[in-house]
């Protein structure tokens, strides 16, 4: 007997962190770890040390619990089949851009067609961002309450029905009416980068999220060449139509879709939540962790104050100034494109306006087939700009990899200060939209990363409704207040970028490395921290 005890001292003992809350988490205390006590046996724990961003292995998986969160069970599984098929539905919903980037082909095509002074065409822009500025934080809350899949399923439907109408528009007003609405459905297409981050491991996240953006590159690049086919053949109209095929491939999949098993849980719905995950653990190929799921208390979901909590104030305030300023950024210099390349050069832009205004204030000019190549050139910049933003976000970080990207699209602005060529101007529009859209996308990442689960979606719709007011203004500015002073154009353009970078570098959290909190009324970073991570609690 001595001899068997003296041996079972021998043994090591491992210890495993939890990722999360259980039943047992109040008793255990906060450190949520858990170990067996034998009478006479050394209790000291032997830590096992996991390399920079392994995952615990699927086998070990709770070996000495019998529970596991949403959060164990995503990480156990791993990426696999069922986030691939996730990948290229969610992507068709983002290549929603169609619907945006038309804008920049639209506004010179009816300004020439029907005669429009240039405040009616700049009120064409707007009024889309005006409906997703209205129904951002809609859709986020419906996304809270009802679900993130059917959130995403009806503001997918209804930009579809409203996209297609519009072609059919008879005059100015019923097709300022129709792409109204075609924003507003547009303003709940985000919520698709909710669902899909709620089902990714730790370690893929921000990756795949930015891989979907390649949907978004996708959808810019496609509505470009459509319109080099269809505008000289059968019109607007058309074009208007044929731009809806990705949201209708969408409504065709959509069937598949599953509800967040994150959401399911905090909803206090236990058994469709195991279901899902069993599924992705099928169609994945990999085993369910050991135990019982754990349901998470019940909280209040969608509630706008939460987003105004002492830990999440500030947060909140400085995202919605960064989304801002992406998406009045970005669309600026979208439009700027368009407006630059029919000038030739920034230098010459002045004086053609002028001459405009001497000859007639509705004179027009159609896009050329080198406006087309040119603006086809700096929407591949999209590609790279994933590719960047892929390559330094898991390396400097979200906040560092978003102030970098406003700072160099500052930079570029300035740089247009000169009179430079066409080859030059070019190169640094591409360059400029090549890192705003990485902003973009690094926003993407950070703002689902940074909320818990029951605000998850209201914070990312708010922000988004932020990033709409941005879209709003800035068409007065790159096409109204362009006609008096191209140089305080562009200034107010890097001015809002270098405070942008600044307002990144002063969120209070970083969320590189971390799982997601499932939890409200943890402090942030209470959850897992990484099964590989090695940085103090």
């Amino acid at each position: 007997m001595e001899e068997d005890l003296f041996q079972l001292k021998q043994l090591p003992v491992v210890k495993f962190r939890r990722t999360g809350e259980s039943s047992r988490s109040e008793e255990d205390g906060i450190s949520g770890e858990h170990e067996v006590q034998i009478e006479g046996v050394r209790t000291e724990l032997e830590p096992v040390e996991l390399g920079d961003g392994a995952a615990v292995p699927k086998e070990f998986a709770n070996p000495t619990d019998d529970t596991f969160m949403v959060e164990d069970a995503v990480e156990a599984i791993g990426f696999g089949k069922f986030q691939w098929k996730l990948s290229v539905i969610t992507g068709l919903a983002w290549a929603n851009a169609m619907e945006m980037m038309i804008l920049s082909i639209l506004a010179p095509q009816l300004h020439c067609e029907w005669r429009l002074p240039s405040w009616q065409v700049a009120l064409l822009t707007s009024v889309v961002f005006v409906g997703m500025m209205s129904s951002s934080t809609l859709w986020g809350n419906i996304s809270d309450q009802y679900g993130r899949k059917t959130g995403l399923k009806i503001s997918v439907l209804w930009t579809l029905y409203y996209g297609i109408l519009s072609g059919f528009a008879p005059i100015y007003s019923w097709i300022l009416v129709l792409r109204g609405l075609v924003g507003f459905g547009i303003g709940g297409v985000p919520q698709s980068v909710t669902l899909y981050a709620e089902f990714l491991p730790m370690k893929a996240r921000a990756k795949c999220i930015l891989l979907i953006e390649v949907f978004w590159a996708l959808g810019t690049v496609f509505e470009v060449l459509l319109a080099v086919v269809v505008m000289p053949t059968l019109g607007w109209r058309w074009l208007l139509i044929l731009s809806a095929l990705p949201l209708l491939l969408f409504a065709g999949l959509c069937f598949w879709l599953p509800e967040s098993a994150r959401y399911d849980v905090l909803s206090g719905n236990q058994e469709k939540a195991l279901a899902t995950l069993k599924r992705i653990a099928t169609e994945n190929g990999a085993p369910m962790p050991l135990g019982k799921l754990v349901v998470s208390r019940q909280e209040d979901r969608g509630k706008m104050r939460d987003l105004f909590t002492p830990h999440f104030r500030w947060t909140t305030l400085l995202l919605w100034f960064i989304w801002f300023s992406n998406a009045f950024s970005y669309y600026g210099l979208v439009l700027l494109t368009t407006e630059l390349f029919q000038a030739g050069d920034v230098c010459s832009i002045s004086s053609r306006r002028q001459e405009v205004k001497a000859k007639c204030s509705l004179t027009c000019e159609y896009l050329t087939e080198e406006d087309y190549t040119d603006l086809l050139w700096t929407t591949l910049s999209e590609f790279p700009g994933v590719l960047v933003t892929l390559w330094i976000i898991d390396r400097i970080g979200r906040k560092k990899t978003m102030a970098l990207s406003f700072l160099v699209f500052s930079f570029c602005s300035l740089l247009l200060f000169l009179c430079v060529g066409r080859n030059v101007l070019t190169v640094l529009l591409f360059i400029a939209r090549a890192f705003i859209s990485g902003g973009f996308q690094a926003a993407y990442v950070y703002t689902p990363e940074v909320y818990p689960t029951a605000t998850r979606a209201l914070g990312l719709g708010t922000c988004s409704g932020m990033a709409r007011v941005g879209a709003l203004i800035t068409p007065f500015i790159a096409q109204v207040m362009l006609e008096s002073s191209v140089y305080l154009t562009l200034l107010v353009y890097s001015g809002c970028c270098l405070l942008a970078a600044l307002a990144s570098c002063f969120l209070p959290i970083e969320t590189k490395g971390r799982g997601l909190q499932e939890s409200s009324h943890k402090e942030w970073g209470q959850e897992m921290v990484g099964r590989g991570s090695h940085s103090p609690g």
